[in-house]
């Protein structure tokens, strides 16, 4: 009898425990349900302590295009993160991006549409150190991973490194290693790049340039291209504090220009082009092209290819033109460069026409350019930053950097970008230097020649079996920009 009485007081207290518990975690659930919504609200009518409360994500992000240096980045913690999207991952992507910034910069802005198409996660990419410039910079010391991360999280999975299951996988040599065919549609891939993925679970594209087609893709892909391009890709916050000191001193004394002038060692080497050069330095160029296998070994004619506008333009010649073009000669004109082959004697006479000549050396204490200084791309980076801030951008070559500042240029209101045609340049040039050519005359076709060139608005041209020839999508990505008709460019 007692025992049967004991028993029933202890399922009685069992039960009360049982609901005293439900109670309190019901209130648990309530409570932390009304703090989740407060601090989504927060900004708007929530509690200030709310607001500040440490958040999950200590990276910072730039709100919306970097459209003027002086709006500082704001935390990522203070931006609402897309919704994640949810899909069955059919594999992982590792991809390692060859060449200068510029050209990796597309590249990956390619390599996530690839992933966001074919359903499959994305590892961060490695960059190329075994170019002619030799940095070893990683994307972390260029790119902001987590902003590239979180604002991509509703296009496709971007993971830091791989999984530790496929590590040991990768560990193993179980990766399936190739480099795909350059300026493929989307459905190369998912004919033959998705089979290998399924298959191997891995793939690692070994090169990333031109990968994808210019044109031909659905306007879907190349909405994403540039969402990557102009909104994912934000530079350290290193980099662009830097970036906007730069743009901020060089406002104090005025309008500046940007001159992109790529008349530097590895370019002329690569090129073949060696106008204005003595006998020691061509010698000295030649020798460098034989002594990297993947630039071009043949015999090249300097002076055949400058006659088909295939050369940086030399500093003498960027003077004439500039000065025929009617730039003010008081205007300051930052040099985006790495060091000029031929040094002061080159640039003398560039220098004498246009005295207000800076770069970062002279802006900036060495202590300030410390941390990047013998790292290319991130120097690149941040001559990157001023050329779509300047008022004027003018490329002596049409390089990677030329044709990506270009597009962003364009993306930010058509700002007056001046696409020389060297071709004719060099044929003025010649005129006007053996007498031919008068001053005035020389300066008219300059500028009537130029006229249609300034970073306007303009169709992409598409040559369909010549991808090489045709416009390159990151220098005019029309399917981004702003209305044409809502943009001029006075010249």
């Amino acid at each position: 009898m007692k025992g049967g009485l004991l028993g029933e007081k202890v399922r009685r207290f069992s039960k009360s425990k049982m609901k005293l518990w439900m109670l309190r975690a019901t209130t648990s659930v309530l409570l932390w349900t009304c703090v989740v919504q407060l601090v989504t609200l927060g900004d708007n009518w929530g509690p200030r302590v709310l607001k500040g409360w440490p958040s999950c994500f200590s990276a910072e992000s730039v709100d919306g295009v970097l459209h003027g240096m002086k709006v500082e980045r704001a935390s990522i913690r203070d931006q609402p993160l897309p919704e994640k999207r949810v899909y069955k991952n059919n594999g992982y992507l590792m991809v390692s991006c060859n060449g200068g910034l510029n050209q990796m910069r597309a590249a990956i802005c390619d390599m996530v549409t690839i992933a966001r198409q074919l359903n499959i996660t994305l590892i961060v990419p490695e960059l190329d150190k075994t170019s002619f410039w030799a940095d070893q910079s990683d994307f972390k010391d260029i790119f902001d991973v987590d902003n590239f991360i979180n604002s991509l999280r509703d296009e496709v999975r971007i993971l830091k490194e791989l999984p530790t299951r496929m590590k040991k996988r990768a560990e193993k040599g179980m990766v399936y290693s190739m480099a795909p065919v350059s300026w493929s549609d989307i459905s190369y891939y998912q004919h033959q790049i998705l089979p290998l993925i399924q298959k191997y679970k891995i793939v690692h594209l070994n090169r990333t340039d031109s990968r994808l087609a210019n044109n031909g893709l659905p306007i879907e892909i190349q909405k994403l291209r540039c969402h990557v391009n102009f909104n994912a890709l934000r530079f350290t916050p290193q980099i662009e504090k830097l970036g906007r000191r730069i743009v901020s001193l060089l406002r104090k004394s005025g309008p500046f220009l940007v001159l992109h002038l790529r008349y530097e060692m590895d370019m002329l080497a690569f090129s073949g082009c060696n106008q204005g050069c003595n006998e020691e330095e061509v010698k000295e160029l030649t020798n460098l092209r034989y002594a990297y296998p993947w630039w071009k070994e043949k015999v090249i004619s300097s002076d055949l290819k400058r006659r088909d506008g295939l050369c940086p333009l030399t500093p003498e010649e960027t003077a004439l033109t500039l000065k025929a073009l009617g730039i003010d000669e008081n205007i300051q004109i930052y040099i985006a460069a790495g060091e000029i082959y031929g040094g002061s004697r080159r640039m003398k006479s560039l220098s004498d026409a246009f005295p207000k000549l800076v770069r970062e050396e002279t802006l900036l204490d060495a202590s300030e350019l410390k941390y990047f200084q013998n790292h290319s791309s991130q120097m690149a980076a941040l001559d990157y930053l001023v050329s779509i801030e300047s008022d004027i951008f003018v490329p002596t070559y049409d390089g990677n950097m030329a044709k990506v500042v270009e597009g962003h240029r364009r993306y930010l209101g058509y700002k007056k970008t001046i696409q020389l045609n060297r071709r004719l340049l060099v044929q003025l040039i010649d005129s006007y230097t053996r007498g031919s050519l008068s001053w005035q005359d020389f300066s008219s076709a300059v500028k009537e020649a130029h006229a249609d060139r300034m970073g306007n608005p303009k169709k992409r041209l598409v040559i369909p079996d010549r991808p090489k020839e045709e416009d390159y999508f990151y220098a005019n990505p029309e399917e981004c920009l702003p209305p044409s008709n809502e943009h001029t460019t006075n010249i």
